[in-house]
């Protein structure tokens, strides 16, 4: 019998997320033969509406942004070659404080141990050998995203999964980069607050960089076939060039491994191959 072919699983909040901080390893290890498996958790029901109609405003209908997004998110995977697009299909629960955060069906509000029963099983259909999911602050604190978090790490220990398990971050040196750039494109961009965390990770705590800087092409046409969210995802505003410059390379720390590859490792498959 031929031998399974390797598998990643990317556990990731809302439409259009997936192509953000995982669109180049998609696209890499698919392009490699490597079985690449994305679940979304939630309905994106709290993006914008048809002519960037916010939640909550007049004309903002929750159930056409909700097929609208899907159909976005299956372009975004067929751009990313993904194997296989599993939605939990969990209500978007909005930014952190807003009242879709509590509403029935909010993502926020579901049992961890429901939605990661339900996580579970798809670990044990698709045996992912590495996982991909946000740290324990989603990142940036959106809830859905603390929540994916969550119930990706509870649903590892109720497999006993013995997959590599990575967190998506972002160097340090890359966001101060990042504004240089986009206050030479005019853009408004400000310095960040000193009394919040700052996010990502001085360059010396991230394990995993992956050079994805070949699909920085895929990845941007990935992220632009969230084309109702436009205005919300302000990386396309550089250009896929500079765009591919700037987001090429993606970044992990590696909190569980079998493998005993070294780090910093430059390939979320070491040690497996």
């Amino acid at each position: 019998m031929a031998e399974r072919p390797l598998t990643l699983m990317a556990v990731h909040a809302h439409p259009d997320d997936e192509a953000t901080s995982t669109g180049g390893v998609l696209a890499r290890y698919a392009d490699e033969g490597i079985t690449t498996v994305l679940v979304t958790c939630t309905d994106g029901r709290c993006g914008d509406g048809p002519g960037g109609v916010k939640p909550g405003d007049p004309g903002h209908d929750p159930a056409a942004v909700v097929a609208m997004r899907r159909a976005e998110l299956e372009a975004s995977c067929a751009v990313l070659e993904v194997s296989h697009l599993e939605t939990l299909g969990y209500a978007d629960s909005g930014m952190m404080g807003w009242s879709t955060n509590d509403q029935p069906g909010a993502f926020w509000t579901t049992p961890v141990a429901e939605a990661a029963g339900r996580l579970a099983e798809l670990i044990r259909q698709y045996q992912p050998d590495v996982i991909v999911t946000y740290d324990e602050n989603g990142f940036y604190g959106h809830p859905d995203h603390i929540q994916a978090h969550r119930i990706t790490m509870a649903a590892v220990e109720l497999t006993d999964s013995p997959a590599k398990v990575y967190w998506t971050t972002v160097p340090r040196t890359a966001f101060e980069q990042f504004g240089r750039v986009m206050r030479d494109l005019g853009v408004d961009w400000a310095e960040p607050d000193e009394t919040v965390p700052p996010l990502g990770l001085p360059d010396d705590e991230i394990t995993t960089w992956v050079d994805a800087n070949s699909y920085g092409g895929q990845k941007f046409d990935a992220l632009a076939a969230h084309a109702s969210q436009t205005e919300n995802i302000f990386f396309l505003q550089l250009g896929r060039d500079r765009f591919t410059e700037l987001m090429g390379v993606e970044t992990f720390v590696r909190v569980r491994d079998r493998t005993g590859a070294p780090t910093p490792e430059g390939d979320l498959f070491a040690g497996l191959r």
